[in-house]
């Protein structure tokens, strides 16, 4: 039988805490399913990515650990994607913790723990910041 494990996830700006939670999903099963949210989604829930979800996606499906990924659209299709890939377990990292129970009746839920100090909200606001360059000319 093929374990097959779902998670979903915005994948802005890819760092080595998704790779690495990826991973540890992946290992929970024989195939690993990941729904990447739409911008339109994103919008939904008042944010905007820096990536645009069409090149998310492109880099989440490059990923050995990867072997689909589809458009999430809103929070309501997890039911339905969960039926439709014959989903076993659903994961999501633990900041999420409890937000997803109900979809136990249907599968096993499991929390994993974040990847510590590494956040895209954290990177995104260190990019933003102004940098102290100074002038290369000499005085």
């Amino acid at each position: 039988m093929n374990k097959i494990v779902i998670t979903y996830g915005t994948f802005d700006l890819f760092h080595i805490g998704h790779l690495k939670l990826l991973t540890r999903l992946r290992a929970l099963g024989d195939r690993l399913v990941v729904g990447v949210s739409t911008d339109e989604f994103n919008a939904v829930k008042g944010k905007r990515t820096t990536i645009p979800y069409i090149d998310r996606a492109a880099i989440v499906a490059a990923l050995s650990v990867v072997d689909a990924v589809f458009p999430e659209d809103n929070w309501d299709q997890k039911r339905t994607d969960i039926a439709r890939f014959g989903a076993h377990v659903f994961g999501m990292g633990d900041d999420w913790k409890g937000r997803f129970d109900d979809l136990g009746d249907i599968c096993e839920v499991v929390y994993l723990p974040r990847t510590p100090d590494v956040s895209t909200t954290e990177i995104r606001a260190q990019v933003r910041k102004p940098s102290l360059q100074t002038d290369p000319s000499p005085c």
